[in-house]
């Protein structure tokens, strides 16, 4: 009798993630599907910047909830409406900039997962004792991948 299976070490009780692709080559956990859309709350005050990141991560299957700058993005992470994740721009108008935000992300949830991103370089080190920091420019398909091992 022959055996088939999957070689190595695979057995009773490994982990194992099996991912689905959700558009064309952009692979999420399925798990991940099964309890429903990951939603990403994206803060960014250049409107075609945002606008264009949105439509990428909709298109990869994300629910997408946009703001403006990071006083409004406070304002509906305090409303209670369930997030996955924050992508925030660190130079947005009002009161609170992106690294003021995430700093609160960190305190309320903190071990959701923060992207800040930045045009200047020398904001990393400020925005890594926060959250994951992103160089502007950026493509947005690399944001949906690491948004996607964000989730893992």
């Amino acid at each position: 009798m022959r055996k088939t299976g999957w070689p190595g070490t695979m057995g009773p009780g490994t982990p194992l993630t099996v991912y689905r692709e959700v558009r064309h080559g952009m692979m999420v956990p399925l798990q991940e599907l099964d309890r429903g859309p990951f939603r990403v709350l994206l803060v960014e005050d250049e409107l075609f910047v945002r606008m264009d990141v949105a439509a990428t991560l909709r298109y990869a299957g994300f629910q997408v909830i946009e703001a403006a700058c990071a006083d409004a993005a406070m304002e509906f992470i305090e409303s209670g409406e369930p997030i996955d994740l924050v992508f925030t721009d660190i130079q947005t108008p009002g009161i609170l900039d992106g690294l003021a935000l995430a700093e609160r992300v960190r305190a309320k949830y903190p071990l959701m997962p923060v992207l800040i991103c930045s045009g200047n370089p020398e904001l990393a080190g400020a925005a890594s004792q926060w959250g994951k920091f992103v160089p502007k420019p950026y493509e947005p398909t690399g944001i949906v991948r690491l948004i996607t091992s964000s989730m893992r």
